[in-house]
């Protein structure tokens, strides 16, 4: 028997460009969950934090640290 897991959106989503590259910083949790942190280039491809985050700001700063000191190349995959 599948569930609908209904999911609840951050206002703090937002898209972050570095040059000519833009990814999609979404952060959700469900009502049982800590926030759940997801990167997402234009080729849809992701990366996810595999730990929760007891806030969305936290996920968010997590989010903006990581990207300024890898870069954002580390979060872009093919888009083939």
């Amino acid at each position: 028997m599948s569930e609908n897991v209904e999911y609840i959106q951050s206002p703090l989503c937002q898209k972050y460009t570095e040059g000519s590259l833009t990814v999609e910083i979404d952060i959700y949790r469900t009502e049982e969950s800590g926030w759940i942190l997801e990167i997402v280039d234009e080729g849809n491809n992701s990366t996810v934090w595999e730990d929760p985050f007891e806030t969305d700001q936290d996920a968010l700063d997590e989010a903006l640290d990581a990207l300024k000191q890898e870069g954002i190349e580390a979060f872009v995959g093919s888009f083939e």
